[in-house]
């Protein structure tokens, strides 16, 4: 049986900043994910691809971001469960809740943390003939390494924002990029719409809207597809296709555990502390929904500071804490050993 203060299950952004802000009240925490390492998406599906959206860093890849994480926390030293999911959970007869994954490894906290992100993620994959004999052969869903696309000719289906920032991401990287649309109008940032028409104006991509890939072509790899606008077909020459559709999230094991659930996501109490149905039970980052949510990384940082205050409340009813400031007072790890400066709060404990 592994104890801790807080269990976190999903070790993404938000799972990690969660280690911080609970080192910071001297609340030890153990992680649980479904993938072999920590980082979540960032780490699984776009490690590579920019994030413009988190304080002090104009541009930081999302591989970084979570290295970054990790060396924030490394002076509170977390445990993780990782490639195994969680199933199950029980609450024992003294107010302590019992996890089990699907290995059989159990954890036991006084607080679990719902992290889990939109949970887990299956491509929506367009209807296409051979479609699946394709995949790695040409056919890929997600972009891992953006440098295997380098001097490739490389075609994109999609009208959201992974299509466009993609788009944009592998100009200058491929021989060649073709975005394909079945609609004139694009459902991503305006400012990345600007960039992706200032690109074909340009002349450095190819922009077919509205328009379809109706076909693969090829015999043992991928070697070309077919684009329909409106009754007129073309065939155009490729080395890859990446059908940006976006992916279909699924709560899993979790929305099974008697949790208020609105639209896959879990209902939570946002005016104080982001807590469930379930007292002892949190959920905060994107697998959670409130009024007015927003489903960005920072706002999952957001979200883990206050649940951190909450659960020491829960856990220490009978003490309070005291604001300060980690510029004065630095960021000590369990043993008191080790130091590392951030421009974030403190608590101290009396």
């Amino acid at each position: 049986m592994i104890k801790t203060d807080i269990l976190i299950i999903g070790a993404g952004p938000t799972g990690l900043f969660t280690v911080f802000e609970a080192g910071l009240l001297k609340l030890k925490c153990h992680l649980i994910d479904s993938l072999p390492m920590p980082g979540g998406q960032c780490a699984e599906i776009y490690p590579k691809k920019p994030i413009y959206d988190i304080p002090s860093h104009p541009e930081i890849l999302a591989g970084d971001l979570i290295k970054n994480l990790e060396a924030q926390i490394a002076p509170f030293q977390p445990g993780y469960t990782l490639g195994e999911h969680a199933v199950s959970i029980e609450k024992t007869e003294d107010d302590q809740f019992v996890v089990t994954t699907d290995q059989g490894t159990q954890h036991q906290a006084p607080v679990v943390a719902i992290a889990g992100g939109l949970g887990t993620f299956e491509p929506r994959k367009p209807p296409l003939e051979n479609l699946e004999f394709f995949e790695t052969k040409g056919v890929n869903y997600i972009i891992k390494d953006p440098e295997y696309y380098r001097n490739k000719k490389i075609v994109i289906a999609g009208g959201g924002d992974s299509a466009l920032d993609w788009t944009i991401f592998l100009e200058p990287i491929a021989s060649s990029v073709t975005l394909v649309h079945r609609r004139n109008e694009f459902r991503g940032a305006l400012d990345s719409v600007d960039k992706v028409q200032e690109l074909k104006n340009a002349g450095r991509i190819h922009l077919i809207t509205p328009a379809e890939v109706t076909a693969l072509k090829g015999k043992d790899k991928l070697e070309g597809i077919t684009i329909t606008r409106e009754v007129a077909t073309e065939d155009l020459v490729c080395d890859a296709f990446i059908p940006l559709f976006g992916l279909t999230p699924k709560l899993g094991p979790i929305a099974n555990w008697g949790l208020e659930i609105e639209k896959n996501a879990i209902k939570v109490d946002n005016s104080l502390d982001y807590q469930t149905n379930i007292p002892g039970i949190y959920a905060i980052g994107d697998v959670n929904t409130y009024p007015g949510k927003l489903k960005l990384i920072l706002c999952g940082f957001h979200e883990a500071t206050l649940m951190c205050q909450s659960a020491f409340k829960r856990i220490y009813p009978e003490k309070r804490n005291v604001l300060k400031y980690t510029t004065v007072s630095g960021v000590s790890g369990f043993d008191g050993s080790q130091k590392q400066a951030a421009k974030s709060t403190i608590k101290s404990i009396d």
